[in-house]
């Protein structure tokens, strides 16, 4: 690696996944042993914490990514896509000799998917990869949650040197809550809270329910039902979401990250937040694949605006 070079203009450091998508249309969904063909094919750069760094770079911010890639077909993919962006890719790391993440992923016509993944064999990043003092102007760490030993000294580094911790919580997994209580402000899937409150609880109860973990902040998506948040002061907010024709919501959670964390740069309250990225996810909805329909700031403004 020789001497490490500290980056001083970046403000957001994503930790987590970084994948190939090959997104497939259908024209319903088969059954078991069925057969379907595909009317669309498209082969997209994804994953949470990486998608969320280029709605942040298409907005203007400075980030870099930490993952862990092979040197593979889409290994090398998902290099290129970070540097066309002008993502910062230090501690990226690259093993040479395994095989990288990807998904497959079959769109119905509603612009709902079936998600088959592969982690990929290529080892995870370990804690002692992480190195924040690397970004000294960095203003906030987005993890995925999915590398949990190195996302925890992520995030005790980020405390340590008073970065905001953002966490997009998928599923809870073995230490999810050990993380959680790292975090600053929670943005959490539907699924997430099941394993505390059941299932079909009260949005109220299960922000509750998260925010007793430790965030400040809260916000739980729903998808086309908008997102909910609770605030430091016990404040519950609702989000709708904006209206939009889906061709594909792939990425639309991590464009809502994204942008949630652009908003929050720019001092902007829970409310402001939550309606940016509300916005800028249903911009996204419009396009197959995570990161080819990540609007700019001036599309979102407009759809702000109407």
């Amino acid at each position: 690696m020789g001497m490490r070079q500290t980056s001083k203009d970046v403000k957001v450091v994503g930790l987590g996944q970084a994948c190939v998508d090959y997104l497939g249309r259908v024209p319903a969904y088969p059954p078991e042993d069925g057969k379907v063909e595909l009317t669309q094919l498209a082969i997209e750069c994804g994953g949470p914490a990486s998608t969320a760094m280029v709605t942040l770079a298409k907005l203007g911010v400075k980030g870099s990514f930490m993952g862990s890639v092979s040197d593979d077909y889409i290994g090398n993919r998902i290099i290129d896509n970070l540097i066309q962006h002008n993502i910062d890719i230090t501690l990226l790391k690259v093993t040479p000799g395994y095989t990288s993440q990807f998904a497959f992923i079959a769109i119905s016509p509603d612009g709902a998917r079936t998600i088959f993944w592969h982690r990929g064999t290529v080892p995870p990043l370990s804690p002692s990869d992480v190195d924040l003092s690397l970004f000294p102007s960095a203003r906030v760490l987005h993890l995925d949650g999915l590398m949990i030993e190195a996302s925890m000294e992520a995030a005790r580094q980020a405390k340590a040197r008073e970065i905001t911790v953002v966490i997009d919580a998928g599923t809870m997994r073995e230490g999810s809550k050990e993380l959680v209580s790292l975090v600053d402000i929670l943005i959490a899937s539907e699924t997430f809270a099941e394993p505390l409150v059941g299932r079909d609880t009260d949005p109220r109860r299960a922000l509750k329910a998260l925010k007793s973990l430790g965030p400040r902040q809260v916000v739980i998506t729903l998808g086309r039902r908008g997102s909910v948040g609770l605030d430091e002061e016990g404040v519950f907010y609702e989000q709708p979401a904006f209206p939009v024709d889906a061709v594909d919501t792939t990425g639309a959670g991590d464009v809502y990250h994204g942008a949630y964390i652009y908003s929050l740069l720019n001092g902007s309250s829970m409310a402001e937040c939550m309606r940016f990225a509300a916005a800028a996810a249903a911009l996204k909805c419009g396009y197959i694949g995570a990161q080819p329909g990540i609007p700019s700031l001036k599309e979102i403004e407009q759809l702000l605006a109407t």
